[in-house]
């Protein structure tokens, strides 16, 4: 039966970006009777989950980025030999797995997985996009919060959307006294999760001495620049750039 598993010897190149998405979370967000449009707790949630699966999934990110219940793993490397199957499974049961234990879940949560191969240079390409999506989000999120305020229902709100451009949407929201220009950074940019060297006291046995040493950290970043501007793929690169040989975690 070994030549049914039709799909077993699919493999990607790299680099690559493992896309996950959770499923019908706004079910869970409804349960839970988390805020809207956005609400503390679940962004922590989430932000928890991308940085487990930088330091403890084996899938050995280079970078991560999240938004809503939306994360983005930049893979640079090969890993699990870059066989499509396993590559999906262990992140999204991985990320399902750590996001029901941070978040406080009663039943089980899960997140589908994708994967979009693509070169270095294209990357900023690819974050850019996401994080005009975020944006989007953002402002649907408000806009919709605001009219359902009014006493609108969630489908009539939804349908007074439907085809605004930003603009309107930013003037709508303004309307009721929202700057979204001046909400806070994650939710209008979205969050970046990467490894960072930071030097910290170490002991020497041979020696017996105290010494500096460098030391992997992961750093949850709340405040992103643009990754469509020259600045934001500088920002990018040189985070990716941090070694990861040869430096204790």
């Amino acid at each position: 039966m070994k030549d049914h598993e039709i799909y077993s010897g699919l493999i990607t190149t790299v680099p690559f970006v493992l896309r996950l998405d959770g499923r019908s979370f706004h079910h869970f967000s409804r349960d839970q009777g988390f805020e809207k449009p956005y609400d503390p707790q679940f962004f922590k949630a989430m932000a928890q989950t991308t940085a487990s699966l930088l330091s403890d999934s084996g899938l050995a990110p280079s970078f991560a980025y999240t938004f809503s219940d939306e994360i983005s793993l930049y893979i640079a490397t090969p890993v699990f030999d870059c066989r499509v199957e396993k590559l999906v499974s262990v992140a999204a049961g991985f990320a399902s797995s750590a996001f029901t234990l941070h978040a406080g879940a009663d039943s089980p949560l899960s997140f589908d997985c994708r994967i979009v191969p693509l070169a270095e240079f294209q990357l900023p390409k690819y974050l850019a996009w996401r994080q005009a999506e975020a944006w989007r989000n953002h402002m649907n999120g408000y806009a919709h919060k605001l009219l359902t305020d009014t006493g609108l229902s969630a489908t009539v709100a939804q349908r007074k959307l439907d085809g605004m451009k930003a603009s309107e949407l930013h003037e709508l929201a303004f309307s009721f006294g929202v700057n979204l220009s001046e909400t806070p950074a994650w939710q209008r940019r979205g969050t970046a999760v990467y490894r960072t060297l930071v030097e910290r006291d170490g002991y020497n046995p041979m020696t017996k001495e105290t010494v500096r040493v460098l030391r992997r950290t992961i750093t949850i970043d709340e405040d992103l620049p643009l990754f469509k501007t020259p600045e934001g793929a500088a920002w990018l690169a040189e985070r990716i750039a941090v070694p990861l040989a040869d430096v204790r975690s």
